[in-house]
């Protein structure tokens, strides 16, 4: 049975380190000392060493460093494609071969700094490892590749790493050196400060998956003290954010079907539906956008998945920008109106499909306007540019409002960003008469997934907005409005969770009104005590949560069970359009149900393709 050993310190005010030994003999053999005039901790066998000191780490022989991946960065496309594979692993002096497959040298010392070791590996814990065995080569080379056969998987995949369970790690690695008079030397790095960080972010997001003014101001205080840098944070709080299991079980989805997408070389009527539904679905649960993107970075570069013709859309903005900017000089600066429109409406095209060549098109404007300006061309070439961008962040700052006001609960909108939403509004409109509503408003009410509440927010915004615009309301009537309306969908929200919870409980039947008004009795009182609501319950609202719960019911035993047995689109979708239940509610009725009788959720995209 092999022993451990472990030493523990730190190195200045952000480094931990972790000193872990293991081996049948740990205990006989000598393996550290202390350089106490450089503030040195040494860790050695024959041939092997790592130096840990205040500037970083410093090794020789075999081995190398591994951590968790994190969310976003840059993967080999052989790890990329293998959801199993969650750490990085590197071997020290590996290179990789023009045929992808990785070449081993003697040349295996190097050193890092602490910087560099927490910025490119994992922005928290990061490990460093070498084996003594008189069973491996002599040869350094050949040591190295032996460690990856034997130990590689493993580490790649161990679930250990990323929730720094050394016990487990070291009892998973150990046996595979196949050598009981071996030792395996392990260092766990710990950055304090982005820990910390970590871990404050992580407690306020995991708690509502939003973070206050208030707990934003607690994090910038915390990088601030901390100085830690902006790239550091972006990373830390996309790992974080990626980590919360209701975001990961979308997010790990979205990134199976761009991984299957990639073995096919294309994306599919069916893929791009289902992708589509992830990220509607990711605005009503309040996923960040940011997580997707990245997904399509790094899935999607370099790989055509799509035809080669250019799309018309990115055809015409292409046009533009070279017609603009690059060719004509005397009017470089000019856009016209109609122009100006060609430009929004392809950027709404890209971002429906998810096609960051737009994007690309206008880094590329940028650059040559930059060039353009820094070799003497006129400034008003910036000044044709900045009109771009201006209208072009008008269009994303409205979209993401909009969206959010129509698909997700309990969004607030204040007095401040109604005048903002009028300011955009005047300016779409000025483009194009009725821009503003053919950009935002039209496709939106066409969405088979906004919802009841969602639909009349957006309604009640914009004929608000048309009604401040004549003069005939104020900010702060449309203002009370929006909210009246938010604090009804809150208590509809609560109504529906309690009212079917003592239903299941409780109530076998309640269909007299003897029962519905004890049941509305028991609810109010039990909500009031809660502190969830502060006053009476509107009758209309309990009278259509009884009835949701009535339809809920039908759906569920009988309507459902048919639409399965018989593959029944047309039946699915009657009852979609009838029963004013909103589709999301609808589809996690349906995914419980599936998931509680143990069926494959598969089938289910197929019925529902149809609607895609």
């Amino acid at each position: 049975m092999y022993k451990d050993i472990r030493l523990h310190g730190m190195m200045g005010e952000q480094t931990e380190y972790f000193v872990m030994v293991a081996g049948n003999d740990a205990y006989q053999r000598y393996f550290f000392n202390i350089v106490q005039e450089d503030d040195q901790l040494r860790i050695f066998s024959p041939g092997n060493e790592i130096i840990i000191s205040p500037a970083g780490i410093s090794y020789q022989g075999n081995g190398g460093n591994f951590c968790e991946y994190m969310f976003g960065v840059d993967q080999p496309s052989s790890d990329l494609s293998k959801p199993e594979i969650i750490n990085r692993l590197v071997m020290y002096g590996a290179h990789p071969d023009e045929d992808g497959s990785v070449r081993f040298s003697d040349r295996t010392s190097g050193s890092e700094t602490y910087d560099n070791i927490f910025f490119e590996g994992n922005a928290v814990c990061n490990y460093f490892f070498f084996v003594h065995s008189n069973l491996l080569s002599r040869k350094l080379k050949s040591q190295q590749e032996e460690l990856v056969k034997r130990l590689g998987k493993s580490i790649k995949r161990s679930e250990s790493v990323g929730v720094e369970q050394d016990d487990a790690l070291i009892s998973e690695l150990y046996p595979l050196l196949g050598d009981e008079s071996s030792q395996l030397f392990c260092v766990k790095l710990i950055q304090r400060h982005h820990r910390e960080y970590r871990d404050l972010f992580r407690s306020f997001y995991f708690k509502n998956k939003k973070i206050s003014d208030e707990d934003y101001a607690r994090l910038v205080t915390v990088a601030t003290t901390y100085k830690i840098d902006r790239y550091q944070q972006e990373r830390i709080r996309i790992d974080a954010m990626y980590r919360s299991p209701a975001n990961k079980r979308i997010v790990d989805e979205y990134r199976n079907i761009l991984l299957a997408c990639n073995d096919k070389g294309e994306i599919n009527n069916l893929d791009n539906a289902r992708l589509t539904r992830l990220k509607t679905l990711s605005v009503r649960n309040k996923i960040p956008g940011a997580l997707f993107y990245t997904l399509d970075e790094m899935l999607k570069k370099g790989r055509n998945l799509k035809h080669d013709q250019e799309s018309d859309y990115i055809a015409a903005t292409r046009e533009i920008l070279e017609g603009i900017f690059f060719r004509e000089i005397n009017i470089e600066s000019r856009i016209d109106r109609a122009d100006m429109l060609k430009l929004i409406q392809g950027k709404k095209r890209a971002m429906e499909n998810r096609d960051h060549s737009y994007d690309q098109l206008m880094l590329d404007a940028s650059k040559v306007c930059d060039e353009k300006i820094r070799d003497g061309a006129d400034s008003s070439l910036l000044d044709g540019f900045s009109y771009v961008i201006t209208y072009l962040d008008r269009f994303d700052t409205v979209s993401n409002l909009v969206s959010q006001l129509a698909f997700m609960e309990n969004v607030k909108i204040n007095e401040e960003m109604l005048r903002g939403l009028l300011e955009h509004k005047a300016a779409f409109d000025n483009l194009h008469d009725d821009c503003f509503q053919e950009l935002f408003i039209r496709e939106l009410f066409a969405n088979a997934y906004l919802g009841s509440f969602g639909r009349r927010k957006v309604k009640t915004l914009m004929e608000g907005l048309i009604a401040i615009e004549g003069r005939r309301l104020a900010i702060e009537e449309l203002h009370l409005q929006l909210s009246e309306i938010d604090q009804e969908e809150r208590i509809a929200i609560v109504l529906l969770e309690h009212v079917r919870d003592r239903i299941r409980n409780f109530y076998s039947k309640f269909t007299t009104k003897a029962d519905q008004e004890a049941l509305r009795r028991e609810v109010v009182e039990e909500l009031k005590t809660k502190k969830l609501i502060g006053s009476e319950i509107p009758d209309h609202l309990f009278n259509e949560t009884i009835f949701t719960i009535k339809k809920e019911a039908m759906y569920l035993h009988s309507l459902l069970p048919q639409i399965i047995a018989e593959r029944n689109i047309g039946l699915r979708e009657d009852f979609l359009d009838n029963s004013g239940l909103d589709r999301f509610y609808v589809e996690e009725l349906e995914r419980n149900y599936y998931e509680k009788n143990g069926l494959d959720i598969a089938e289910l995209y197929q019925i529902r393709k149809g609607l895609s």
